[in-house]
């Protein structure tokens, strides 16, 4: 039989009442990266100090900013908002999304092509990782080297002024974004309100500007000048970053709000912007220092630096929510240990804080401050993860649609073929500049790959050990009747959560043969993560009976999305007695959990240096009895070896 309860602290969303309210949260939410693209994009491609420079000329300036305009539409427009927002899981978006549609037909049936493409889309998980590194350092900087704009004698005072910003950050992440969220939304309407009315007053002086709208420009641009053209797409692809954060969101807000908010705001604003800039680096190659801020009047210079600073906060917080989310989702898929997650809202299930994630972030990040010193050193290492993420993503996407929409096969290749060219163009772009700073992000995400392959194999190699160890529970519950030493019967209920249905839990197992007693009532629970982001009801808890007639022991396999908080003893408090062997007394129930010590041993299965990597990886697991939400006062640990 099957009961079920609602997920815990989740609270329904009225779609149409809300519906302006989600459209401003996505805006305060979604765009804060691709959003602050603008202040560093133009400035990146003409600096003088690249290993590749592109010279200012004004057949220059008008192939790069009609490459940025056409870089922008096909990738964010076409590639994400028009058709990968179209694929999802259970309503759920991003690069993880598809990872788990993938192995759900992997389990269905592998094909070498779904492991191939599961695994090539969890690289890119990684390099998200590596993203959500560099977007806080290379976003405050380059919004905080306004200062310099202001007042020269200021940019000794950039990189302390953002590490303090960055530290304030990471520090509030525990307090969560559910009383500041409000504010994001009005924050970033402002701001792109203002670098749009911006980019009108600089197209204002130069008219001519809004030819590069028309793609010949930039087909010129690649075709006549493709030496500069090239390396030159290594900094356009800035003005792409946080395309991700549209598809990754999808599940917090929709896919309509997100559309509505791109197409109608975001994107004008944009627009405006860099056209603006276009026309202000033609009418004087001076303002290539900083052409986003000099388009500023200087009435408004300072109120738009402290503008800019807000809005690039809120784009690394959007970010490092969205590394929270992953490495939560990560964790309950099998790739990483179980995390410590506090959840910040009682309303909004995206709202979560990950402590080991959030200060190994803000070490990385002051790191990176420190070492590149400003925004366009780091301009380099952004824009790799970025074009490594958008081209997986794009390969994942066409496979799914490849194998589930009623389109015509000649049509999805031809897209393909086109969008994945674009692609594959910027990232052997970005290929150039991997003594420059490139090769950053490939080796963050190589390091998180590695770790998260290692987790996944190692778990599989301990769960056969522990298996056998625990051997099989129908058997251990059949044998209860005939043992030699009889077992006593205590009065109250215990709760032996277990790793599957098969096998008895180790601790269940020692708590019989070494102290020969069973409780009255014993629930052995299963948690089971899904391969979807949440469960509906009817789908919660499934009862299994065990053994002969009512002994009291009853098997439970308790179901959780893998975008869901697990909560063992509110899944429970739903069962009456009809539904086990008897009334299981919660308020007193005792738990017990089967802790298992890994020991480095000789057996092989895998390397020595991956099983080091497996048993170091292990210390960060969080504590079970916080993760699954048990009374710690009443939660006991019985441990065991198993050597890997």
């Amino acid at each position: 039989m099957t009961t079920a309860i609602r997920p815990p602290g989740l609270v329904p969303r009225p779609a149409e009442a809300l519906r302006l309210a989600v459209v401003v949260g996505a805006l305060g939410v979604v765009f804060g990266d691709i959003g602050t693209s603008p202040i560093y994009t133009l400035q990146t491609v003409f600096n003088p100090a690249d290993p590749h420079p592109v010279p200012a000329t004004t057949e220059n300036v008008y192939g790069v900013v009609s490459l940025i305009f056409w870089s922008v539409m096909l990738i964010v427009t076409i590639t994400y908002v028009l058709l990968a927002m179209r694929v999802d899981n259970d309503g759920e978006g991003g690069i993880m999304a598809l990872i788990t549609l993938l192995r759900r037909w992997a389990r269905n049936g592998s094909t070498r092509t779904t492991l191939t493409l599961a695994g090539l889309g969890l690289f890119g998980a990684a390099l998200f990782l590596g993203d959500s590194m560099i977007t806080p350092a290379i976003s405050v900087l380059s919004a905080v080297e306004g200062l310099k704009i202001i007042n020269p004698e200021f940019e000794g005072w950039i990189v302390p002024v953002t590490a303090v910003i960055i530290v304030i950050l990471f520090a509030a992440q525990k307090f969560g974004t559910a009383a500041v969220g409000r504010l994001f939304g009005p924050v970033m309407i402002a701001w792109f309100v203002a670098i749009g009315a911006c980019g009108i007053w600089g197209v204002a002086g130069e008219p001519g500007i809004l030819k590069a709208l028309s793609p010949t420009y930039a087909l010129g641009f690649l075709a006549g000048r493709f030496d500069l053209a090239f390396f030159a797409l290594a900094a356009i692809v800035l003005s792409v970053t946080g395309a991700e954060a549209l598809y990754a969101d999808m599940g917090h807000f929709g896919r309509r709000p997100i559309s509505v908010g791109w197409i109608f705001l975001v994107l004008p604003a944009c627009t405006l912007s860099y056209m603006g800039q276009g026309a202000l680096i033609l009418q004087d190659r001076a303002n290539l220092s900083a052409p986003f801020f000099l388009l500023t009047p200087d009435w408004a210079l300072i109120p738009m630096v402290v503008l800019a600073t807000a809005a690039t906060v809120i784009a690394s917080q959007a970010v490092i929510t969205g590394a929270f989310s992953v490495t939560a989702q990560a964790a309950q898929l099998g790739y990483l240990p179980r995390l410590r997650i506090l959840h910040t809202s009682r309303s909004e299930r995206g709202q979560i804080y990950v402590p080991w994630i959030n200060w190994l972030l803000m070490v990385s990040v002051l790191t990176l401050v420190f070492a590149f010193r400003d925004s366009a050193s780091l301009a380099y290492a952004f824009g790799m993860a970025v074009t490594g993420t958008i081209t997986i993503t794009t390969t994942l996407f066409f496979y799914v649609a490849w194998k589930t929409w009623n389109v015509p096969k000649w049509v999805l290749a031809s897209l393909a073929a086109v969008l994945l060219a674009v692609d594959l163009l910027f990232v052997a772009a970005n290929l150039t500049k991997l003594v420059h700073g490139a090769w950053l992000p490939l080796a963050i995400a190589v390091t998180a790959f590695t770790v998260m392959t290692t987790w996944q194999r190692g778990r599989e190699v301990v769960t056969a050990k522990r298996e056998a160890m625990e051997g099989s529970l129908r058997a251990f519950v059949d044998g209860l009747r005939t043992r030699e030493t009889p077992v006593q019967v205590v009065s109250g209920t215990a709760v032996f959560l277990n790793r599957g249905s098969e096998t008895a839990p180790l601790a269940l197992r020692a708590n019989v043969e070494h102290n020969h007693v069973r409780h009255e009532q014993v629930a052995v629970v299963a948690v089971d993560v899904a391969i979807v982001p949440r469960l509906t009801d009817e789908e919660r808890v499934v009862v299994e009976h065990l053994g002969e007639g009512r002994d009291g022991i009853t098997h439970l396999t308790v179901r959780f999305g893998y975008d869901e908080r697990p909560d063992v003893p509110a899944a429970l408090a739903q069962l009456g007695p009809e539904d086990t062997e008897g009334w299981l007394d919660l308020d007193n129930a005792t738990y017990f959990l089967s802790r298992i010590q890994l020991r480095l041993g000789k057996e092989p299965g895998m390397p020595a240096w991956r099983k080091r990597l497996f048993i170091a990886t292990s210390y960060i697991t969080a504590d079970a009895a916080e993760h699954f939400n048990l009374p710690r006062d009443r939660t006991v640990l019985l441990g065991s070896h198993v050597d890997v």
